[in-house]
């Protein structure tokens, strides 16, 4: 049989290996009104995901109890009337909500996760007790975008009226100048520059000491991604790329972002930095880079976690020679 274009592509699927990737909720979409959602929350079977600005909400001491009946839920003092339907596991409704950063909570029952703290938690081959399965990350990325959208787009953007939630907290409708908005995500385009068996990686005073990562920049207007990804490694780097390649993407729910992970062929090779967005920046050999990624190197130095999109763009390159 001959082989096909797909055929080519990778086993495993390299977005599958990233954190708050895999959601396996069924948003049907096109079936999503106030009547679903209203029918959502009359079922018994429904649960919520609580959040607490980037925090989730967690039963103590419990491997995957990020889910709440909605009983639990209101005297944990979610805000159900600004809820949002994420979609459904099976036949059972999965919903999102608030809760107030001053609620008061009994910590031997729950305690708040950060999101972060759980997806590398969940990464981490080991069983910890604030963890959830990897697959249930990418509802609580849904969730965090979602309500953190609708809490900075309460007032119309064309009337400045307050406006409503719609479609089970898919659009806000304003009720003055009608005007509709949608939840948007913001593109990310996060890149790995090589040079034959040297890879390019910098790193930002607010990194945990000795940790070096790949250069990332938001996709501009206008802007294909391997536009952006030669711009920002121009801007960070000074350095010139030819080829750009798509590997991987990643749900980035801080606040919405979808990181793009590229690889990208450098034709210039001295590094230029600039200093207000770099403390460092330095070509690292392959070697090097995997002793980086195995937590091996001599001086330290180390990638960021598993669950980072930007360690799934490093291993795959530095694995590939």
């Amino acid at each position: 049989m001959a082989r096909t274009f797909f055929d080519r592509l990778p086993s495993v699927e390299p977005s599958t290996t990233v954190g708050f990737s895999g959601n396996l909720l069924d948003r049907r979409s096109e079936a999503r009104n106030e009547s679903t959602f209203a029918a959502a929350v009359a079922d018994p079977s429904a649960r919520v995901l609580l959040l607490r600005g980037d925090e989730a909400m967690m039963r103590a001491g419990g491997v995957t109890e990020s889910l709440f009946t909605l009983k639990e839920a209101r005297a944990l003092g979610a805000a159900m009337d600004d809820a949002i339907l994420l979609g459904w596991e099976g036949s059972a409704p999965r919903i999102a909500a608030l809760v107030g950063s001053d609620t008061s909570f009994d910590v031997d029952a729950f305690h708040a996760v950060p999101l972060r703290t759980l997806a590398i938690n969940a990464f981490s081959g080991g069983i910890l007790s604030d963890t959830v399965e990897p697959a249930a990350l990418g509802a609580l990325a849904q969730a965090r975008a979602l309500l953190h959208w609708h809490a900075a787009n309460r007032f119309c953007g064309r009337c400045g009226t307050r406006s409503s939630m719609a479609l089970g907290g898919y659009r806000r409708d304003c009720p003055n100048c009608e005007m509709q908005a949608f939840p948007r995500t913001d593109p990310v385009a996060i890149m790995l520059a090589v040079d034959g068996d040297r890879c390019l990686m910098g790193r930002q005073a607010r990194f945990a000491p000795g940790t070096y990562s790949c250069l990332a920049g938001f996709v501009e207007p206008g802007e294909t991604i391997e536009d952006a990804v030669r711009r920002e490694i121009q801007e960070e780097a000074g350095i010139k790329v030819g080829r750009v390649a798509y590997h991987a993407s990643q749900p980035w729910p801080f606040p919405m972002s979808l990181m793009i992970g590229c690889i990208a062929e450098a034709t210039s090779t001295e590094i230029v930095p600039d200093t207000e967005e770099l403390e460092d920046c330095r070509w690292f050999s392959r070697e090097e880079t995997l002793a980086m990624l195995d937590g091996e190197h001599p001086d330290g130095l180390s990638t960021p976690p598993r669950m980072a999109i930007a360690h799934t763009l490093i291993r795959a390159w530095a694995e590939a020679g």
